[in-house]
């Protein structure tokens, strides 16, 4: 019969020995297996994994997006003038095998100082086919997008891949002459459009004013035609009224016109006429005779 002690001495080392061979990955990590030193296993995914017992040993790395936040650094443009770029970076680990051999084991500090001349020396070579106008009038997003694939290029060997780079913000130099002569240089390109947009009000405002010009003659003339038109109906049918009014009675016709012309000799009140007594004008004054 065995010794209890023997029993449980030999219950407990077996448990030992199956904690010590089992590891969690979480889900916001990866893992290495080593096996004295030497890498055996890589890219583990999250979930429950197993290993020898005091052989094998584990390292666990962060896969999520980290971030890369360095000091500003002064570049050269085209010009040979001097700006200040502020910037950041968006990086993950891709190669864990890579990057465990490439960064003194794994630690992040290393391989954000391993990274950051990559970064910098590639934006360098990029700001300096940039004028200064360029770099600061909106086409630094641009800058960014076309620096990943360079630095990636160079991030491969540390097991890292490049996400994202933005730039925060373009400084101006601190020397005075040169910021005055950015700013006078973009006053002067917005001088230039406020002209344009100008130039094109004034030509779009004489545009309406000549076709509303050329609307109010074709409407008067309209107009004019139309009265001329309507005074010339109107004066028809007068002829036509008279005309029928000295066919059913000449005599009263010719009585009542020469009232009208009565009236209109004397309309001021003022008027004098020295005329013979027997004249014809005169002959609805004589008393009836005629």
């Amino acid at each position: 019969m065995r010794n209890p002690t023997t029993l449980i001495f030999g219950g407990l080392t077996a448990v030992i020995l199956l904690f010590s061979s089992m590891f969690i990955v979480n889900e916001s990590q990866t893992a290495i297996v080593l096996n004295l030193g030497k890498v055996v296993r890589s890219d583990l995914k999250p979930g429950l994994h197993f290993k020898v017992p005091f052989i094998e040993q584990v390292r666990k790395f962060d896969r999520r997006l980290l971030t890369l936040d360095d000091n500003p650094e002064r570049y050269l443009t085209v010009e040979k003038k001097d700006v200040e770029v502020d910037f950041f970076v968006k990086w993950r680990i891709k190669d864990v095998t890579a990057y465990y051999r490439a960064t003194s084991g794994g630690n992040e500090e290393a391989a954000a100082q391993r990274l950051t001349p990559i970064i910098k020396n590639t934006l360098r070579n990029d700001i300096n086919s940039f004028t200064l106008q360029n770099l600061v009038s909106g086409e630094r997003t641009q800058l960014a997008q076309r620096l990943l694939k360079p630095i990636n290029l160079g991030a491969a060997t540390l097991g890292i891949e490049v996400v994202d780079i933005r730039i925060k913000r373009i400084n101006f130099p601190k020397d005075a002459k040169i910021r005055d002569q950015v700013l006078d240089r973009m006053r002067s390109e917005r001088k230039q459009v406020a002209n344009a947009l100008r130039a094109e009000g004034f030509a779009e405002s004489e545009r309406i004013r000549a076709e509303a010009e050329r609307e109010s003659q074709v409407i008067l003339a309209d107009a004019q035609r139309e009265a001329q038109k309507v005074r010339g109906e109107g004066d028809a049918e007068v002829a036509r009224i008279s005309a029928a009014a000295y066919g059913q009675d000449a005599d009263f016709y010719a009585f009542y016109r020469s009232l009208e012309a009565y009236k209109a000799s004397f309309a001021d009140g003022k008027s004098t006429m020295v005329v013979d007594p027997d004249s014809e004008f005169l002959k609805y004054f004589g008393g009836g005779k005629r």
